[in-house]
């Protein structure tokens, strides 16, 4: 299982897989951030489609198609704005993962990149962000066999060893 699952650093947009993962707003109509460099990169076609599916609740998931990206698709997931742990961010942080994965999964998606969600602008704790992030994915790896491929893809360093560190503490 652990050659299914990889860490690197790079951007995301460039990506040739089945879907990348949008950390994106509620709206779903672009932002700042990773946000934005989806939006950008897809092209105006994506914020069109997005118009349609009238928003997403946060720790939910929604799909379209991708457009200019080198990618199929991209699931868009609100991730939880960091309000000092006591809001229920961890579970909803958890629900964005794994939502993603599941809609990603049941429109036929095997391979998966995703951002490392609500740990921006939204100002999740990096570290306990990576921990549930990975923890979530290798569960759904685990439950999932036929799943061939999730990338992590970090924007820096920081984030990258951030994934790392939680990567070795669950593998090891």
């Amino acid at each position: 299982m652990k050659q299914r699952f990889f860490i690197e650093q790079g951007d995301i947009t460039t990506y040739a897989v089945d879907a990348i993962v949008n950390a994106a707003n509620t709206t779903l109509l672009g932002g700042g951030g990773v946000d934005g460099a989806i939006h950008r990169a897809a092209g105006p076609e994506l914020l069109a489609e997005c118009r349609t599916l009238h928003g997403c609740k946060t720790g939910e998931a929604k799909i379209t198609r991708g457009y200019r990206l080198p990618a199929k698709h991209v699931v868009h997931t609100p991730g939880p704005i960091w309000r000092g742990g006591h809001a229920g961010e961890e579970q909803l942080l958890e629900n964005s993962y794994r939502n993603s994965l599941t809609v990603a999964w049941e429109n036929g998606c095997r391979t998966v990149a995703f951002p490392s969600i609500s740990t921006g602008v939204y100002h999740f704790p990096l570290e306990q962000a990576a921990r549930i992030a990975v923890r979530t994915i290798l569960d759904f790896l685990d439950e999932h066999p036929d799943m061939e491929r999730v990338t992590m893809v970090c924007f820096d360093d920081q984030t990258h060893w951030a994934y790392d560190t939680a990567a070795r503490e669950f593998l090891d």
